[in-house]
């Protein structure tokens, strides 16, 4: 994993909050994004959609693709989690998950796994209590997702757990924004600077 996941301290930047897509987004792949942040350090950024399922796909579909036997719950969401290694399985789950070794730490009692071993437990049953499985992941180089932010594509809000986990993801982007105070429909599709 460590190829993948930035070596960043906890709490450094902007890892652990979530990025609210904008209006006036030009990115299609990111239009009425809500992304989780994992991670973010002077070396870039990492962040994982959580509110795009996957329609043609299911997490029983997953399993059989990777020769995993499913003997539990069948109802865990798949999410496009980004436009990197889109073939490439994230686990992002609560940390009651008994596997430390193969997961990263982040906040709000979350974590995050990118081995086998988490899709065959969770498909046994015995996995975390909560998870959502993101095919591919958002990635940013060195002051790239600054420049974004300051060109007014992201707003930065305090990421809640149970926002990620909710079944209902449509709602789940304009839902940040309420958590956050801000009303939606005030939102501008165009940026402005004063």
């Amino acid at each position: 994993m460590a190829d993948i996941f930035h070596t960043a301290q906890a709490g450094s930047f902007f890892g652990g909050k979530f990025l609210v897509a904008m209006p006036a987004m030009r990115d299609e792949q990111f239009g009425r994004s809500l992304v989780y942040l994992i991670d973010h350090s002077d070396e870039g950024a990492m962040g994982l959609i959580v509110n795009k399922p996957l329609i043609d796909q299911s997490f029983s579909r997953l399993c059989s693709h990777l020769d995993v036997d499913v003997h539990g719950p069948q109802n865990i969401p798949l999410v496009f989690g980004g436009p990197v290694e889109k073939q490439r399985g994230f686990v992002l789950h609560s940390d009651d998950y008994g596997q430390a070794h193969d997961c990263k730490a982040l906040p709000h009692g979350l974590a995050l796994s990118a081995t086998k071993n988490v899709i065959s437990d969770l498909a046994q049953g015995r996995g975390p209590r909560d998870a959502i499985v993101a095919m591919g992941f958002a990635g940013w180089a060195d002051g790239q997702l600054e420049s974004e932010i300051a060109r007014n594509d992201w707003l930065i809000v305090d990421a809640d757990p149970a926002l990620i986990f909710s079944a209902d993801h449509g709602d789940k982007w304009e839902s940040a924004l309420k958590q956050s105070g801000i009303d939606p429909r005030l939102l501008s599709t165009t940026a402005g600077h004063a």
